[in-house]
């Protein structure tokens, strides 16, 4: 670790904020040799795309309700030279807004069950991962001192106190493979891919009854370690830019992964599942035998739509509702691919939607029969991956440690120098920042949407299923005109963001009003906020119960374009989420960001394997290595790379074997 005194006074980049976007950047500035400061005025790492524990969430809660004072310029405004001027940043996060939190779990007395928030009021830490040198001196295969670090783990080491199992991933790998004897068929044609079937097996065994007991509020407190509530709420899409970037450079070796196992939509007053592969269509009791080759003749022309711009050359200009009614398909499968496939607006143009329905068709069978992942332990976990692809290349870390302002030269109007919380001058050749760092007066001259979210703890699935380890993606058609179409993500315990006996509900949606007024209206249709048994209907007995609700609003500064925020040339600007289910619009503008600074540079290049690393000194590298996992399969010159997924917690047999059906009947190349 360093202090901040002993920071050096000049890097090559140096970036502000945590979100993925930004470590992204970091670490493919690492990784080809650049000097990086990475820094977040948080006491976590992800910003935006934090995941808390409950209680961490509580904490966050109400630091979000604090008033925010405006920080004074003191004595450090001396180190601004002549010819040289100061563009202030905030000193604290203004982008979340209209939070709003209900509690309907029944208020036992709360005794000896606080646990500790994430976020830590601590001293800041500053940690620095060099690979080489910890090798060198260890020479051992022991990842404790190569692996990313976040406040709580440094601390944790500290005091002598061990982690919780279930809060950080992939420590003892090893451990893991034991339990991943059994494979399916069409995972022994694809070798990378394995069950974790202990972990699948051993969440399953509570029961039934037991799951159905009433949750108290002072159980939720006290099971807060088993929740990791993600602030933004999105998926993987198995042939997506996200995971193809993982693939591509080894960070997906640092995260675990979960299929999404169904696909579900909210139409006549019910939710019901979407067909989307051949056995899933063929084996659907909701369509008629015409509406499934009706669904199949479709989706075999989205798979290959470009071969055939005769059928849409009319609609280009045209959104994809009106073309889908041109395609003789029942009002249910126009929903179906509207909302649950495409996933795109009423008013988005037909080769949005014919483009978005082919990616989740080319999607499916990659890793079982769904075209999306989920990683352990919440999103979260993905830009802690990356930063900590950056701390191994040598990326200096520092939390709750921010960045007052940025010193430009008038004359070139180049950011030269930043001046530091502790009033630390240090000279940057390029400066990264996510957008709520920015001040107020830079976010007046743009103009951003709004992100509606809800987070929602409830004791049943929204479907009931012979499992009760699934996780669902659920879409909802907008209930009257004019209010936005909402999409909903339950996550179950198995997936390690929730305790036993709960399921962890996401609902996110463009904001029309404010987050509570967009997406309690689907809430009061699919859930029951009424805790009282005697009390409800028929129907409201059978919705699952809603234990606790968190409403809130975020930014989305996805649209907004460099050039409105005035900034010197070498300052670069981090939309932070988007409203999207991916994640390509932060993969895309990593890369593009990337080459803009580095132009020459390949982005984020494979890490080496360590045999292949050059030692220093005798030579030797240790007996070991840290990041060699059991069985691991090198991949050579011009081959393809895969998702290292002996972390992927699959399914049953039954979805990889519907996968292989599916990818017969709609090609995935």
């Amino acid at each position: 670790m360093a202090v901040a005194d002993s920071l050096p006074g000049e890097f090559d980049v140096i970036v502000l904020g945590t979100g993925l976007t930004e470590s992204i950047i970091a670490a493919a500035c690492s990784r080809v040799g650049k000097s990086v400061l990475h820094v977040d005025r948080q006491a976590y790492y992800g910003g935006n795309w934090a995941s808390f524990t409950f209680s961490g969430l509580l904490a966050w809660i109400e630091e979000n309700k604090e008033a925010f004072s405006k920080e004074e310029i003191t004595e450090w405004m001396n180190d601004i030279n002549e010819g040289e001027e100061i563009i202030l940043l905030n000193s604290s996060d203004k982008s979340i807004m209209n939070v709003e939190v209900f509690n309907f779990a029944s208020q036992d007395p709360v005794e000896d069950v606080k646990e500790e928030a994430s976020l830590q009021k601590k001293d800041d830490l500053f940690l620095t991962v060099d690979l080489v040198e910890d090798l060198k001196e260890e020479g051992s295969s022991q990842r404790k001192d190569d692996l990313f670090l976040t406040v709580a783990v440094a601390e944790s080491f500290e005091s002598g106190i061990e982690k919780s199992p279930d809060t950080y991933v992939n420590e003892h790998p090893a451990e893991t493979l034991e339990h991943n004897d059994v494979c399916t068929s069409s995972q022994k044609k694809n070798p990378e891919l394995s069950i974790d079937e202990k972990r699948s097996v051993n969440v399953c065994k509570t029961s039934v009854a037991e799951t159905r007991k009433t949750i108290t509020y002072s159980q939720i407190i006290r099971e807060s370690r088993r929740f990791n509530i993600d602030l933004v709420s999105k998926l993987l899409y198995s042939r997506g830019s996200l995971v193809d970037l993982l693939i591509k450079s080894n960070v997906s070796r640092y995260a675990e992964f979960k299929n999404v196992n169904r696909i579900l939509t909210y139409q006549n007053g019910s939710v019901e599942q979407v067909p989307c592969s051949r056995a899933d269509v063929f084996g659907s009791k909701q369509l008629t035998m015409v509406e499934k080759r009706m669904l199949m003749k479709f989706l075999s022309f989205c798979i290959e739509y470009e071969q055939h711009p005769e059928e849409y050359a009319d609609f280009k200009e045209r959104t994809f509702s009106d073309f889908l009614k041109t395609k003789n398909l029942t009002p249910n499968l126009a929903n179906f691919i509207l909302h649950s496939i495409a996933m795109v607006l009423d008013t988005d143009l037909t080769t949005e939607g014919l483009r978005a329905t082919q990616h989740f068709l080319q999607s499916l069978g990659r890793y079982g029969n769904t075209p999306f992942l989920f990683p352990l332990y919440g999103l979260g976990e993905i830009p802690q991956c990356f930063c900590r692809m950056c701390a191994v290349f040598g990326g200096i870390y520092c939390l709750r440690h921010g960045i007052r302002c940025l010193v430009v030269d008038k004359e070139t109007r180049r950011c030269k120098a930043i001046i530091d919380s502790c009033g630390k001058r240090i000279s940057c050749g390029h400066f990264l920042v996510e957008s709520s760092y920015l001040s107020d007066d830079h976010h007046q001259k743009v103009k951003y949407r709004l992100i509606s979210r809800a987070v929602l703890i409830t004791d049943r699935s929204l479907l009931k299923a012979d499992s009760e380890q699934l996780i669902s993606l659920v879409t909802v058609p907008p209930l009257k005109s004019g209010q936005p179409a909402v999409r909903i993500i339950e996550l179950c315990s198995s997936s390690m963001t929730c305790m036993q006996g709960t399921y962890l509900v996401h609902l996110t949606c463009s904001s029309v009003e404010t987050a509570k007024e967009d997406l309690s209206p689907v809430v009061s249709k699919l859930f029951s906020e009424n805790m009282k048994a005697g009390e409800k209907g028929e129907v409201e007995a059978e919705r699952p119960n809603v234990l606790w609700a968190l409403y809130f609003n975020m930014p989305d500064f996805s649209s907004v374009e460099r050039s409105s925020y005035d900034l010197p040339n070498n300052v670069y600007v981090c939309c932070g989420p988007d409203s999207g289910l991916g994640n390509d619009c932060s993969i895309q503008q990593a890369e593009h960001i990337f080459h803009q600074m580095f132009p020459d540079e390949e982005f984020c290049p494979p890490a080496p394997n360590p045999e292949d690393i050059v030692y220093d000194g005798d030579g030797t590298p240790p007996e070991e290595s840290v990041f060699k996992e059991h069985g691991e399969s090198e991949v050579g010159d011009g081959e393809e790379r895969t998702l290292d997924t002996k972390y992927l917690v699959t399914s049953t047999t039954n979805e990889a074997e519907d996968a292989q059906e599916s990818v017969k009947e709609i090609p995935t190349e």
